[in-house]
């Protein structure tokens, strides 16, 4: 079995125990992305994670698991580093328009890279500090670049009256629910099984009224 065979096998079994459903190029997508993101990480150190395996639970697995959660035709995605959990995002829903926000230049060069090679015609990048990005999301997605209070005073403009963001965090982050500031309702807080993850993860479902 080639590396990329057993990849693709670990790859599979996660998708199938998340019980989510991909279109039928998603598998060969997200393991071409893995491939390019591997190849630059060498030169521009996108990832402290280095290892395949790790790769495609960490980062493909940890974000496809909020998938079942991800609503709307538009989704901003801030913070979004090398495109985690934005490109798998766009890979899972080719019909909804995915914008992909970093501050770090090298970061969002490998993001235009990645949309060109991948042919991600929903996916667009763009480097700018979250507070200085203009437009309307149905949904946003963020993941654990800082608290809840401040993720929402930075970027909380962003979404649509009646939009979900998705805030994506390690532990339960019963500390920061009182930061949350008004207009904002947190809905849920789900503990995310993701397999062949160690350790906690949780999706914090905010409401904009």
């Amino acid at each position: 079995m080639t590396t990329r065979e057993a990849l693709q096998s670990r790859l599979e079994r996660g998708i199938a125990a998340l019980g989510i459903a991909l279109p039928d190029d998603a598998v060969g997508r997200l393991l071409d992305y893995r491939e390019l993101l591997e190849r630059w990480n060498t030169a521009y150190n996108l990832t402290a994670v280095r290892d395949a395996d790790e790769m495609v639970t960490r980062h493909l697995l940890d974000s496809l698991a909020v998938v079942p959660f991800v609503q709307g035709r538009t989704l901003a995605d801030l913070g979004t580093g090398p495109g985690l959990p934005g490109i798998p995002l766009a890979i899972a829903e080719p019909a909804r328009e995915v914008l992909m926000v970093d501050s770090n230049g090298k970061k969002v060069r490998f993001l235009r890279e990645a949309i060109r090679s991948l042919k991600l015609g929903n996916g667009r990048a763009l480097q700018s500090r979250v507070e200085e990005v203009e437009g309307s999301f149905e949904c946003i997605t963020a993941r654990a670049f800082a608290s809840l209070a401040d993720m929402l005073g930075w970027g909380g403009h962003l979404l649509a009256p009646g939009g979900v963001w998705l805030a994506m965090k390690g532990k339960h982050p019963g500390d920061e629910l009182a930061g949350v500031p008004a207009g904002f309702t947190v809905e849920a807080i789900h503990a995310l099984s993701v397999p062949d993850v160690e350790g906690e993860r949780h999706l914090v479902v905010i409401r904009r009224g």
